[in-house]
């Protein structure tokens, strides 16, 4: 809910109490030089992003450019482009260029106030660059601003070296699984499931493996078509399934039913390939479906690193409202990589990460667009960013 004229209270990191303002300077008494002024503004917890893509080298622009002339994303992957060209230029750097890189923009989504962000793999295809990008991920989260949640996501395409033997990328998925779990490189297991990409059974396959080996799952699902991998996620008990514009009845009576899976909606794709169809977020809010919102930064499909632009699309585009779209950046995020109970909310026993807003109502997070809203963030207690 909305506290008036409210106030966290911080010690060691954590919040221990949250309430009216007078009422926790009476119980927690301290010097001015101690106290942080909100002057005002919204005070919220960080953003958390449960869908990132932020370790690879390069960019993409020209393929953005005849994309937005009417070239298909598909298209442009069956012709070496898309993915695999970011996957010959990630493949090429050094671990050096690519911390350097995945620093700037980690620092970026911070002064957008993201807090934690989930960085998934991908962009190596093969055992030595999949596990640096992973490697990667690990240094970038030892330096903590933001904190990093790591995802295995060799399951992404079929390298072109193996587009004649499916079997023997399974296989090495498998292989680099087991590797990338035993160094406890990544907690999390995701695959792409899509016309292009994985079928449904084998992503079942390499689901159940993950499982087996300890990896809680995720899942691509649904972006291009109605692939039944919705379905399959809740079934095997995945904590989210991301994208959705094209689910169906059966994938969201599955969501439904599912214990805990999140969909993960993710707006700035649909609004930066400039496609017309968006997951249909009211008819999974309604049907009682915890949603959350994600940038999904990358250097093909969403090139941006801001959850307030997110939040914006997500109000304009799948009919949200300002008060459920922050929920969906912050406790529902925050529950899609498993950090439901450490993070996401202002609560006591919680990290206090907590981001203050230059603006005089939460809607405006909604309501205004182009700009970064956050002034100021907080990471365990202590101001990290000054915009």
């Amino acid at each position: 809910g909305i506290i008036r004229e409210g106030a966290v209270a911080v010690t060691d990191g954590r919040i221990v109490e949250v309430g009216r303002d007078a009422n926790l300077r009476q119980a927690y008494p301290l010097p001015e030089d101690k106290i942080i002024d909100a002057q005002g503004g919204v005070v919220l917890p960080g953003f958390v992003d449960p869908h990132a893509h932020l370790v690879f080298a390069g960019d993409r622009a020209d393929e953005w450019e005849t994309r937005m002339q009417g070239k298909p994303y598909l298209e442009i992957l069956r012709e070496g482009g898309g993915i695999m060209r970011t996957v010959r230029e990630t493949r090429q750097a050094s671990f050096k260029v690519l911390l350097e890189a995945a620093r700037t923009w980690a620092r970026r989504c911070l002064h957008l106030g993201t807090t934690t962000v989930e960085i998934k793999s991908g962009y190596g295809l093969d055992r030595d660059t999949e596990v640096k990008l992973l490697e990667v991920a690990k240094a970038l989260g030892d330096e903590g601003l933001p904190r990093v949640v790591a995802t295995y996501l060799g399951a992404h395409v079929i390298p072109p070296e193996y587009t004649d033997d499916r079997e023997g990328y399974l296989e090495l998925v498998e292989t680099i699984a087991v590797e990338v779990r035993r160094r406890e490189l990544a907690g999390f297991f995701d695959v792409f499931c899509e016309e292009e990409a994985f079928t449904l059974a084998e992503t079942e396959r390499l689901l159940i493996r993950a499982k087996d080996l300890g990896f809680d799952l995720k899942l691509h699902a649904e972006q291009f078509t109605a692939s039944g991998a919705a379905a399959l996620g809740a079934r095997l008990g995945a904590i989210s399934v991301d994208h959705l514009e094209h689910i169906d009845n059966t994938g969201l009576q599955a969501l439904t039913k599912a214990a805990s899976t999140v969909a993960v909606l993710i707006p700035a794709v649909n609004f930066h390939l400039g496609m017309d169809e968006y997951a249909p977020a009211r008819r999974i809010i309604d049907a009682g479906v915890p949603v959350a919102l994600a940038t999904d930064f990358n250097p093909g499909s969403s090139f941006t690193p801001s959850m307030p632009m997110v939040i914006a699309l997500a109000c304009r585009m799948l009919k949200m409202t300002a008060a459920e779209a922050i929920m969906a950046s912050t406790v529902n995020a925050a529950h899609a990589i498993g950090l439901g109970d450490e993070v996401g909310s202002l609560e006591p026993g919680k990290r206090a990460d907590i981001i203050i807003c230059d603006v005089p109502d939460y809607r405006w997070l909604g309501y205004s667009f182009g700009w970064n809203p956050v002034k100021n963030v907080v990471i365990e207690g202590k101001i990290t960013t000054e915009n």
